[in-house]
């Protein structure tokens, strides 16, 4: 242990340090670094955990990469089925950075009861789809399970169910439009499982069915579809993997993704990138600020003794080293409270749900909460070293002190 860390460390656990008069300030000074380390492990957990949770739910709804026919890319509506061959389909499959993809029909419908009507949009999916990745949403019942045959199971939204007051084994029907003639197409269908995802756009947009039954009404050929929604490993290589199957895909067909769908959607969550950075600066410029005044404050207070060390030969860059050591050991101390209180917060809302949201205005029912180690760790580090490379230019006030004038100074 060199002097300046044994000296330091020596002040501070003295009896005399804790009753000086910078103790109350060094406490400020500590409670505003552990503040504002609170501040920012929330802010980071939040955001982060917004943008994923209303990423995963649009992903789990419709995929991250759509391909379809122009004609279709409007509104969604099955206009002009597309036909991928088997070569393309496989060659889907080997690229890299894709988990999966399912071949879909959407077509818009009005479902009809005995009361009411809604119009939205019946999404026909094949055997074997995907749904473990909106299982966390069905609330009753179970996803419909469909073979070679025609099923008329249904998974509706609780939007839907409760506007036209729909439970688990009600039939309903389905009208389907049709150009060649003006009466139209008629599914009789039965719920079997109903969904809340919380997300009042996906919430009353679709319906799952059986893809036979509109292929049926459609007249198509069994291998005809309107989209095939893909799912990727990282939504952070969108962009890329959309242009790549962009240019590797038949003229015909036309690649979109789900943030050019749902552009407003995440034009929002972008935005909390910048609040998040907005907030770091602001909270490492408070903490930087409280722990000058306090190496101002020790500075002030130990002037006298600032005097008898120089008097004794210690250096002034020896003396800058025993502030330094002390400002960042109470730094220390502040960010560890910090993270303590920090994470508790965020662990007890991601398990009790404590602070609701309205989903209609933020997509979610409660603050989500999202924490990567990485993100701890780089926070901690920033904020610590910002801190300490911030107390160097005061920490230069030890060597204007004069050791005559100073011990005399009380």
């Amino acid at each position: 242990m060199n002097f300046e860390h044994f000296l330091s460390k020596r002040i501070l656990s003295a009896r005399s340090y804790k009753n000086s008069i910078s103790a109350p300030i060094i406490k400020i000074g500590v409670t505003a670094i552990s503040i504002g380390m609170i501040v920012m492990i929330v802010s980071v957990g939040v955001g982060i955990g917004m943008q994923k949770e209303i990423k995963d739910k649009i992903s789990a709804f419709e995929g991250d990469i759509s391909i379809q026919s122009f004609n279709n890319t409007i509104n969604e509506n099955a206009i002009n089925p597309i036909l991928p061959s088997g070569e393309f389909l496989e060659d889907l499959r080997k690229f890299r950075g894709i988990k999966n993809f399912d071949k879909i029909i959407s077509k818009f419908g009005i479902v009809r009861t005995l009361n009411d009507f809604d119009g939205l949009y019946f999404k026909g999916v094949e055997k074997g789809y995907d749904f473990s990745r909106i299982e966390r949403y069905i609330i009753e019942g179970t996803n419909p399970v469909y073979s070679e045959g025609f099923s008329n199971d249904v998974l509706i939204s609780k939007t839907l169910s409760n506007k036209l007051n729909l439970e688990l084994g009600d039939s309903f029907q389905m009208l389907f439009s049709k150009s060649e003639n003006p009466k139209p197409s008629i599914l009789r269908l039965q719920v079997v499982g109903v969904f809340n995802s919380g997300f009042q756009e996906l919430d009353s947009k679709y319906i799952f069915g059986d893809i036979n039954q509109i292929r049926r009404i459609l007249k198509w050929e069994n291998d005809e579809i309107s989209s095939i929604e893909i799912q990727l490993n990282e939504q952070s290589n969108l962009e890329l993997i959309s242009e790549e199957i962009y240019l590797n895909s038949p003229s015909e067909f036309d690649v979109i993704t789900t943030k050019e769908k749902y552009f407003s959607v995440y034009e929002w969550i972008d935005l909390f990138d910048k609040n998040i950075y907005a907030i770091i600066f602001i909270m490492i410029v408070v903490a930087s600020i409280n722990i000058i005044s306090v190496l101002v404050v020790l500075i002030l207070e130990r002037t006298n003794m600032i005097g008898v060390l120089k008097a004794l030969g210690i250096t002034n860059f020896s003396l800058q080293k025993f502030f330094i050591y002390t400002s960042s050991y109470l730094i220390f101390i502040g960010i560890l409270i910090g993270n303590i209180f920090g994470l508790l917060i965020l662990f007890t809302q991601e398990k009790y749900k404590i602070i609701s949201l309205d989903p209609k205005i933020y997509y979610v029912d409660s603050v989500p909460i999202h924490i990567e180690l990485f993100h701890i760790i780089s926070l901690n580090l920033i904020a610590f070293i910002l801190c300490v490379l911030s107390i160097f230019i005061p920490s230069l006030l030890v060597s204007r002190i004069n050791p005559k004038d100073s011990i005399k100074f009380n």
